[in-house]
């Protein structure tokens, strides 16, 4: 559903949850355009092992608290074929997964508004079968904030970061050597408000990662419409603002939403959702700011209907920048100039669902798989390399309500 106001915001998760009227009971746990519609249980029983060529993908959904809601696919990166190993229960509404960079654990969010009689939603820990990739739940703590939205593992392993959408804040969670997460170990509030009276009325923290060095953590909030920088203490789980604290201030209304970072670490781009643009970003690593490079529209002129952008990406080779747009329902491509980090646009494409969320490229940059989650399907691309156009490779996987992508390679 489509977040259009800030006061609905609980009612809006819950009914993502539901998802369409009469359709979300009609789905299976795993079913695959053109093959036999199994159930999880016999998918992950019949699976081979995967070679080395093939990848995995983890899927984070909106969905009821006991029902399969994360979901393990293995991918094919030359045909871009989906084919489902195994499911999980995640608790309700686990929307957005995130892996440590050791594979033996897995992080979501539980974007609720309450948890255990708190104004907060939840974040759940896994451990991660490194065979098989199947997930074993480990324990689950308040993510101190309304809807939390966004989730990231830091380069050390030790800390688990959280955006909390409604509480517009960030949290910092300490890993255990047995991979549960503690309590918070830190809380920072933002503040700030934008133009825009039905999504800006207050902060809204809707993304938040390391940087390439891992020595600042950046975090983007749509309702201040600013990028603040943090100082990460990796053995204490502690968030220092940075000096300064504000590490860009976007214009006003624009609603920045999702930050991607190049491969060379000096440019980053950041999508703003309220007037669908993207904006690309010179990076000084050493202070943790950033300087506007210039700003494009993510939708083709003379579009003049309801589009809200969602998620951004650069290809492994940094030659390609990708942006996802709900309304329009398209993946948005740009050349990436090497020289100024500047864009040009190269290609609109439809996302063949309803309402394209996350999106996600595979580590080889052949195949671009898009989570639609209002029409309850996941979509693969072919990419080509030499200039980044998409091209449907006619597979597809019902999901229901798919929000996250997180792509790997083979256990």
């Amino acid at each position: 559903m489509k977040r259009t106001h800030n006061h609905a915001r609980r009612s809006l998760i819950r009914l993502a949850a539901l998802g369409l009227a009469g359709l979300s009971l009609s789905l299976s746990s795993c079913t695959s355009s053109g093959s036999e519609n199994n159930n999880a249980e016999t998918a992950a029983s019949d699976n081979k092992t995967p070679n080395t060529e093939t990848a995995m993908v983890y899927v984070g959904t909106y969905a009821e608290p006991d029902s399969e809601s994360i979901f393990l696919y293995s991918l094919n990166p030359e045909s871009g074929e989906l084919t489902c190993v195994s499911a999980a229960k995640g608790g309700e509404n686990p929307s957005f997964l995130v892996l440590d960079g050791e594979r033996q654990y897995l992080y979501a969010v539980n974007e609720t508004m309450e948890y255990e009689g708190q104004n907060s939603g939840a974040v759940s820990a896994f451990s991660v079968d490194e065979k098989s990739g199947n997930l074993t739940f480990l324990n689950k703590v308040a993510s101190k904030g309304g809807a939390p939205c966004h989730i990231s593992v830091d380069e050390a392993n030790k800390t688990v970061l959280v955006a909390n959408y409604m509480g517009g804040n960030v949290a910092a969670f300490q890993i255990q050597e047995n991979g549960q997460l503690s309590e918070a170990s830190d809380i920072e509030q933002h503040t700030g408000t934008g133009p825009n009276q039905e999504r800006q009325e207050a902060p809204h923290a809707h993304y938040i990662a390391p940087d390439p060095q891992n020595k600042f953590v950046i975090s983007v909030d749509l309702g201040a419409d600013k990028v603040l920088a943090y100082r990460l203490d990796s053995n204490s789980g502690a968030l220092t603002p940075n000096e300064p604290a504000t590490a860009y201030t976007s214009k006003p209304g624009t609603g920045p939403r999702h930050l991607a970072f190049h491969p060379n670490g000096r440019y980053a781009y950041v999508i703003n959702e309220l007037n669908s643009t993207m904006t690309a970003l010179t990076y000084d690593a050493n202070k943790g700011t950033f300087t506007e490079t210039e700003t494009v529209s993510t939708i083709p002129a003379g579009f003049n209907e309801n589009n809200q952008c969602a998620e951004v990406k650069v290809s492994p080779d940094g030659k390609f920048l990708y942006g996802s747009n709900r309304g329009h329902n398209s993946i948005v491509v740009y050349a990436i100039n090497e020289s100024t980090g500047k864009l040009s646009v190269v290609q609109h494409v439809g996302t063949n669902g309803d309402w394209p969320r996350d999106f996600a490229i595979d580590q080889t940059g052949n195949v671009l798989l898009v989570a639609n989650e209002r029409s309850n399907n996941i979509v693969s691309f072919k990419i080509d390399k030499a200039t980044g156009k998409l091209t449907a490779t006619g597979y597809e996987v019902e999901v229901n309500k798919p929000v996250c992508l997180q792509v790997t390679s083979a256990f």
